[in-house]
């Protein structure tokens, strides 16, 4: 694909790399993704601006994991905003999309008037990568620092992969004549390629907490390199980021033309969850027949709903756990 190429970015991430300062990153915009995350819930303001922050971070990100594996990222905290969860699925061939998926939980009673990260509290930041049955996943926590969901993503980069890490996010409701009002968001993220041996400084990082920040682990010629790149996206426009008009391929030309970009395939991204009424049953597999009644709604049925994506499942209780009573006939 040429720089020149125009392509339909809604929904969509494009990786890209600057050869001139050893640096690879992507471009992602979110329109019905979004739509899909969020219209089920009526989350509160403050709420949906997280929710929404935390889906483009999970599409910058795991644009990079391997077909069928899963990326999830959490937030668990002691503020109003208890907890934000998302899940990327990777494609199941090459070409199709990304699914994406996220939901939080919140005590409304607690919300404050201020921003949306001051909904958050004390906690961590997590990423979780899921490879499939017989492989472990991974899993890496930093401590809630640095004033934004995106902070806490820069630092957990830095901090326990040890690669310098930036994003640049807009997101927020967009409005247009004919058009209802709806969530829009577009995001840039660069990450230094990793070295075989990074360089650290100290004990601890420069960054809140002392946790690790991009000074902390770039030499002189990868810092000055890595501060350029980073000048240059600092002059990006919102409407760049956010708007329906500018492609990735000319935003990328119009930041970093001095550092050679170049650009691979585009990673479509969908809104899509995996739940079913068989995953239902099968995580009442292990209840006696005792436990399911417990479950039980005074209506006798056993009823289910899916935090992601609002689904309602509704089941016969005899017919689920392990002493379920076989179908007649």
């Amino acid at each position: 694909m040429t720089l020149g190429t125009k392509i339909a970015w809604d929904d969509t991430v494009l990786p890209f790399q600057l050869d001139k300062s050893d640096i690879r990153g992507r471009v992602a915009r979110l329109d019905g993704v979004l739509d899909g995350v969020l219209k089920q819930h009526g989350y509160p303001p403050a709420v949906e601006a997280l929710v929404a922050e935390m889906a483009l971070l999970t599409a910058l990100i795991g644009q990079t994991i391997k077909l069928r594996w899963k990326l999830s990222l959490q937030v668990q905290s002691k503020g109003a905003v208890r907890m934000i969860a998302t899940d990327y699925y990777g494609p199941t061939e090459d070409g199709e999309p990304a699914k994406i998926r996220a939901y939080a939980s919140y005590d409304e009673a607690r919300l404050t008037d201020g921003s949306p990260f001051d909904q958050v509290g004390d906690g961590y930041f997590a990423i979780l990568i899921d490879q499939g049955s017989g492989m472990a996943p991974y899993q890496g926590i930093t401590p809630i620092a640095g004033g934004s969901l995106k902070a806490c993503a820069e630092a957990y980069f830095a901090q326990s992969e040890q690669l310098a890490t930036r994003f640049a996010l807009r997101f927020g409701k967009s409005s247009a004549p004919g058009v209802p009002e709806h969530w829009r968001a577009g995001g840039v993220m660069l990450q230094h390629m990793p070295k075989a041996s990074p360089h650290v400084s100290g004990d601890s990082g420069s960054g809140d907490l002392g946790l690790l920040q991009a000074e902390d682990i770039l030499n002189e010629d990868d810092g000055e390199n890595w501060n350029r790149a980073n000048i240059l996206l600092d002059s990006v426009e919102d409407l760049e980021l956010i708007g329906p008009s500018v492609p990735p391929t000319d935003l990328l030309v119009r930041l970093f033309h001095e550092e050679s970009p170049r650009v691979f395939d585009a990673q479509p991204v969908r809104f899509g969850c995996t739940c079913s009424e068989d995953r239902v049953r099968q995580s009442l597999s292990i209840y006696s027949a005792k436990d399911i009644r417990t479950m039980t709604t005074d209506s006798g049925r056993v009823t289910a709903d899916c935090q992601f994506c609002g689904a309602h499942y509704d089941i016969d209780p005899l017919s689920v756990g392990f002493e379920a009573q076989e179908p007649e006939g």
